[in-house]
């Protein structure tokens, strides 16, 4: 009894082993963080003074004109390339992975092909894709003439049309890092046991009332962690947009997400000077929009599942 009473020593070896992770975590992530929270509670008051403005920076934001309208801007564009990463990004890429679970001969090579962009730079990818899609030498443009679009302003000018380059830039970003997503869905796929998939195909069941009724939902978790995932990622987002079209994000901030928007706050662009203390408010505005969408899928999808697959 005494024995079974004695309290377990504390397990100092992972105190020891986790503190370099969590020094450097702390370092570079957490203190930026808070730093960065602090900094969007003061404003410059000239002479090298910061005067404490409270929530004065969050309401300048969204009520003052010259704030508000770039920021539901970029806010109201982030949302669209948000959207399209989830409608076409994650299904592609789910329907790839279903493919890619079969015994397919050489799907290792599509694997490689599919997954390597995703691996490349983002600033090369749009410049590359910049070239390709030049409306005065695009490679592109012979494949138009072919479609009968050769004279179609707005298809040889993708990038250079306010109606289309959000979109255009879209695809080129779920182009780039689709193989992500599949390769999360292929391996929560290879998982799911196989005496289930056999045992519904003895029962007659097709191809795909399989993978709908068996596979499917046995891989929840994982789809609710590719949405999250992808939702983090976009609201992060920056490079691709100013690779392919600056700090502006033009045609007439058309591609203005709010990582640009934080970028031109901060740093300033054209004849006007940044706003370190405004970027930093952009920045707290971006961390709860995100911190938002974390929690809804805690609280929400990743319960919902559990009770599900209970």
């Amino acid at each position: 009894m005494e024995h079974a009473m004695k309290r377990k020593p504390f397990p100092w070896h992972l105190v020891v082993f986790l503190a370099p992770a969590v020094l450097v975590y702390t370092v570079f992530m957490i203190y930026p963080m808070v730093a960065s929270l602090t900094f969007s509670l003061f404003q410059d008051a000239g002479n090298g003074r910061q005067v404490f403005v409270g929530l004065g920076n969050y309401v300048r934001l969204l009520t003052d004109p010259l704030w508000r309208d770039p920021f539901w801007n970029a806010f109201r564009n982030n949302l669209i390339f948000f959207a399209v990463h989830m409608t076409v990004q994650n299904p592609v890429a789910l329907l790839l992975a279903a493919l890619l679970v079969t015994r397919v001969r050489g799907a290792w090579i599509y694997r490689t092909v599919i997954f390597t962009p995703a691996i490349l730079s983002a600033v090369l990818i749009g410049f590359a894709w910049k070239l390709i899609l030049s409306p005065t030498w695009g490679i592109w443009l012979p494949l138009l003439d072919r479609l009968g679009l050769g004279d179609n302003e707005v298809a040889v000018a993708l990038l250079g049309n306010p109606s289309s380059a959000l979109l255009t830039l879209s695809l080129i970003s779920v182009w780039q890092n689709v193989g992500i997503p599949m390769m999360l869905f292929l391996a929560a796929l290879i998982r799911v046991p196989r005496e289930l998939v056999e045992a519904a195909q003895v029962d007659g069941a097709t191809g795909w009332r399989v993978f709908w009724n068996v596979q499917f939902p046995l891989i929840l978790p994982t789809v609710g962690i590719v949405a999250i995932l992808t939702f983090i990622g976009n609201f992060n987002a920056f490079d691709l947009i100013y690779a392919t079209q600056g700090a502006l994000a033009g045609p007439n901030f058309a591609t203005d997400i709010l990582g640009t928007f934080f970028f031109r706050t901060f740093f300033g662009f054209q004849l006007r000077p940044g706003d370190p203390h405004m970027g930093a408010t952009v920045a707290g505005v971006m961390l709860l929009i995100i911190l938002t969408g974390v929690l809804l899928y805690l609280y929400g999808w990743q319960r919902r599942v559990g009770e599900v697959q209970y």
